[in-house]
């Protein structure tokens, strides 16, 4: 036998003078075949490492046990919680996950779910990208759900299309960090702003601006700055920041990697943190509790986001009737450390 292509069942039905079908029903343990032939057959195949064609299998019973998650990004600790959180719930079930990588192109994202239901995947679990916000371009996103296939909207959202989602209080997380610091006796709170148009960076930024307005504390369009979501991004904006004639005496960052950018540029001009400027970031990734000073922040419980979705998808597929988009608000929590603590 030609050892540099897969054993098939045609080999070993050659092999048995057999036909291919009882090869496949000795192989499924199927009562109709002999009990020694069964035996017999099952450990050739074993010995000659037969594995058989899932592919082939699926399209046989039309299910693939295949599912979609299409992130921007698996850089930073919340999506890769997001993602654990699936796999905890669907990988005993017998799915296996597709992580596709957008890098915020919406014409990745657009070629992910393209592939994706071309390889027949059973449900998509998608965080939508900052390119297709920009190009407000949704006609993709509407192929899936007239494929029937389920599609559930993770961290990131359109809020004008009808899918489930799973989401975290991004608002309520922000105003709780920026009372936090209005009530230590910050007084010029800046904020780096994430991405304009992506529900996170605009859901924080509300958040921010509500609390300002709530403690009649100033709004200052010279302390909003955008950024994206990476260290890189703050320090051009920290910089501005504290040049200014009337610089922040805080800063709350979109993002953890936001607020760790501000942090390095602020020591680098020599400002003590929290004496002479208090910082706030957003995400709780595992880093924040070991910067120095460590960084108060706002938790989203990214792992139970993960399960939430896969709790989403799995009633979806299991529902009769008419499909009822569901929606989960997952509550942030403000952790307090060192860089707010102003004494």
């Amino acid at each position: 036998m030609n050892s540099s292509r897969p054993v098939t069942i045609k080999d070993i039905a050659r092999r048995f003078r057999c036909s291919p079908s009882t090869v496949s029903r000795a192989l499924n343990d199927h009562p109709a075949i002999n009990e020694d032939t069964r035996k017999n057959i099952q450990e050739y195949a074993k010995e000659v490492g037969y594995q058989r064609n899932e592919v082939s299998l699926s399209l046989l019973n039309k299910k693939t046990a295949s599912l979609g998650v299409v992130v921007p990004t698996i850089s930073n600790y919340y999506e890769t919680a997001v993602i654990e959180g699936l796999h905890t719930v669907l990988q005993p079930m017998g799915y296996t996950l597709n992580i596709c990588v957008t890098n915020e192109s919406y014409l990745l994202e657009k070629e992910s779910l393209s592939k994706l239901l071309s390889n027949r995947t059973e449900g998509i679990f998608l965080s939508v990208s900052q390119e297709t916000y920009d190009a407000g371009y949704y006609e993709h996103l509407e192929s899936v759900i007239q494929r029937k296939t389920p599609l559930i909207f993770i961290d990131r959202e359109y809020e004008d299309f009808e899918t489930s989602r799973a989401t975290v209080d991004d608002y309520h997380g922000a105003f709780a960090a920026v009372e936090h610091l209005i009530s230590i006796g910050y007084k010029q709170i800046a904020h780096l702003k994430g991405p304009n148009g992506l529900t996170v960076s605009e859901q924080r930024f509300k958040g921010y601006i509500n609390c300002l307005k709530k403690y009649n504390m100033p709004i200052r369009e010279d302390l909003i700055i955008n950024t994206n979501f990476n260290v890189e991004s703050a320090i051009l904006p920290t910089k501005r920041l504290l040049e200014l004639a009337s610089p922040p005496d805080a800063i709350f960052g979109v993002n953890d990697q936001v607020a760790i950018g501000a942090m390095r540029v602020a020591k680098d001009k020599g400002l003590r943190i929290p004496q002479d400027i208090g910082l706030v970031g957003f995400d709780n990734s595992p880093i924040s509790a070991y910067t120095f000073p460590s960084l108060t922040t706002v938790h989203r419980p990214g792992r139970k986001i993960g399960m939430e979705a896969s709790r989403l998808f799995l009633n979806q597929l299991n529902g009769s009737g008419d499909f009822a988009p569901e929606s989960i608000v997952l509550p942030s929590e403000l952790v307090i450390r060192e860089s707010s603590l102003r004494i």
